[in-house]
């Protein structure tokens, strides 16, 4: 059994991440918020029915999603016990288990082992991490004729091709390192093979792009753990970056770098999403940006309710209001501005958005299923991923270009990052 951090006080976590209550709390909370899609009067935006086609094509895909939290949702529902939150069996208060996953086509999925960013600079970030990877070691040897580790590229191929879920360590958060390139190191050695520099806090080395710039973007340490990661040939997440982190990671690194889960802020505009001059420069670095699914980010509208609520809830917390105080602030909030859950097209706009300006070969998936409460009709756990290969037929796209958004492009971008290590 591990040990399970104490509760924290809300901060901007929040933007995109509801994992410090159970996720039944969340989905109690999306029932309150948003039980209703309208319906789109445009019939090309009506509910996506899979045909035989799109199915056939799906399952000759190897689908690939680049961000999941369901570990953390492990940890606070099931106290980290897999006897308790069995996911081998339908569990309906999470968006992720191995019956809907093998329902949905997924290959392989990207295992966050987020930590919660109020952690920097307690001495417990390294250590919670650690518990998270742990976890999901644990995960593995509870499952192990459902899922393996996955380390390279060619790893997710030979086990997606034994039937089995592909299983991959992504790092959410440079807080975690404790500003130890060590660190980084052996991380790297328990598996991990992707870091987000951020996440929704600025750390003493690197800004987040929805908290106060303290760096100019990254610090001479900040660049040092860019170059770091491309000697190990561990991925580039630069999902929550400010966009001066962005660019100067693009200036300086020797491999492509992605976006793990974040959307195109040219069709909503939320900092937590990609700008269009930093798309065509990853288009020139040959890197990916994995889609999130999450309505805030994907939905115009959602965007703006979201943004409204994250201030209040800052604001309430400069006030140094009570935690719990500001929880009923911001229910009583929600409940009278529901926020617009949208469709999946929405989401495929997004797609459509992200290919016309870099190209269709660098867009992927990254839903974010269980580290968010509120999605899309259409895209309501991780069942859905047939209906994004329909509505990429519908749109028009070649079976080789989708073959490429469901996971070819994340692979090419991880051959590329190991190519490059020393």
């Amino acid at each position: 059994m591990i040990t399970l951090c104490p509760k924290l006080s809300p901060g901007p976590r929040f933007l995109g991440k509801t994992p410090a209550y159970p996720r039944l709390a969340a989905t109690l909370l999306l029932l309150m918020i948003s039980t209703h899609a309208p319906a789109d009067p445009d019939p090309a935006r009506a509910p996506i029915v899979v045909s035989e086609e799109a199915a056939a094509l799906h399952r000759d895909c190897l689908v690939i999603d680049g961000h999941n939290d369901m570990p953390w949702e492990i940890r606070t529902q099931g106290a980290s016990d897999f006897s308790k939150l069995d996911i081998s069996q339908p569990q309906p208060s999470l968006q992720t288990d191995l019956p809907r996953a093998k329902q949905g086509g997924l290959d392989a999925q990207f295992w966050s082992v987020w930590v919660p960013a109020e952690l920097d600079g307690t001495g417990k970030a390294l250590s919670t991490t650690l518990e998270q990877i742990e976890l999901v070691r644990l995960m593995l040897d509870r499952y192990p004729d459902q899922m393996e580790l996955a380390l390279t590229a060619e790893d997710i191929k030979r086990i997606a091709a034994s039937g089995k879920l592909a299983s991959l360590i992504g790092v959410e958060g440079g807080h975690c390192i404790e500003e130890s390139l060590s660190v980084l190191r052996r991380l790297h050695q328990l598996g991990a093979r992707y870091m987000t520099l951020t996440h929704g806090d600025t750390i003493s080395w690197a800004d987040s792009g929805t908290d106060e710039p303290r760096n100019g973007g990254l610090t001479a340490f900040g660049q040092e753990v860019v170059r770091e990661m491309n000697r190990l040939g561990m991925m580039v997440d630069l999902s929550h970056v400010s966009i001066d982190v962005m660019h100067q990671t693009l200036d300086i690194t020797t491999a492509p770098v992605l976006f793990s889960h974040s959307s195109a802020r040219g069709v909503a505009d939320h900092p937590r999403n990609v700008p269009d001059e930093v798309l065509v420069r990853l288009k020139e670095s040959d890197g990916v940006v994995m889609v999130n699914f999450f309505s805030a980010f994907v939905v115009p509208a959602a965007a703006e309710n979201y943004a409204t609520q994250f201030n209040l809830r800052r604001e309430l917390t400069a006030k140094k209001t009570e935690r719990a105080e500001i929880e009923r602030q911001i229910a009583v909030w929600r409940s009278a501005n529901r926020m617009p859950r949208g469709t999946i097209h929405d989401l495929l706009d997004h797609i459509d958005h992200i290919a016309k300006v870099a190209g269709p070969e660098h867009v992927g998936l990254g839903s974010d299923y269980d580290g968010v409460s509120v999605l899309p009709a259409g895209l309501e756990d991780v069942t859905s991923y047939p209906r994004i290969t329909q509505g990429l037929l519908d749109r028009g796209y070649t079976a080789e270009q989708i073959r490429g958004i469901l996971g070819g492009n994340l692979l090419r971008v991880m051959h590329g990052v190991e190519n490059a290590a020393e």
